[in-house]
């Protein structure tokens, strides 16, 4: 009799975990289902972009806009892709196209949205910044701060540590910066310091 409810008991809890796995399984299958066409793609070359393999981020991306072509997420790697290359005429077409369908569709509740048009405006201006275009890129970086100031901010010390070798400013700080250079005689403007302007980051949302 012991020996029969010693193999129920252990009947029970193996049932409960075998429940409990095959309940995490199907939750997992279903979010993966239902997730947005072109979300996964869009993952993907996020980390492809991060191993700097850019032409198979390069083909994640075109398979993501293929499924959804105004997605957001999957328009913004592919800038970001473009700008690691220092194909700037690219990135700029991505991210003026990206600015103009979030001006256009954009909801007021849509934090996401707004965070992602902040990062598009901070990223042209720093393909602005990079070509000597320094009103411009101090215009684009305003509308980034005004929009989203949060999503635009500097990397955190973690990034600075691990990925470059010069404290990297934030758009805001780079915007003053510009700023009171403009303001001084031309022949007196500090607007380029090759070590600082290596630890310019890009940016993009939370999720892309």
């Amino acid at each position: 009799m012991d020996v029969n409810a010693n193999v129920l008991k252990r009947f029970v809890i193996y049932m409960a975990i075998l429940t409990f796995v095959m309940f995490t399984v199907w939750a997992l299958i279903r979010s993966f289902m239902n997730r947005p066409p072109g979300d996964y793609e869009t993952e993907v070359c996020d980390m492809r972009l991060k191993d700097k393999l850019y032409d198979k981020a390069i083909e994640s991306v075109n398979i993501a806009l293929e499924k959804s072509p105004d997605h957001r997420g999957a328009i913004m790697c592919k800038a970001l892709v473009f700008i690691s290359q220092n194909m700037y005429m690219e990135a700029n077409r991505e991210l003026d196209y990206l600015i103009d369908f979030l001006e256009k569709n954009i909801e007021n509740d849509d934090p996401t949205g707004r965070g992602t048009l902040a990062a598009a405006y901070a990223n042209r201006g720093i393909i602005k910044d990079r070509k000597e275009n320094y009103e411009g890129a101090l215009e684009d970086y305003l509308k980034a701060v005004r929009i989203d100031s949060e999503a635009v901010g500097g990397p955190g010390l973690g990034t600075v540590i691990l990925n470059y070798k010069f404290k990297s400013s934030s758009v805001k700080e780079r915007a003053i910066y510009i700023h009171e250079q403009l303001q001084l005689p031309e022949n007196e403007r500090v607007l380029k310091i090759k070590e600082l302007d290596e630890g310019q980051v890009m940016h993009k949302p939370g999720k892309l």
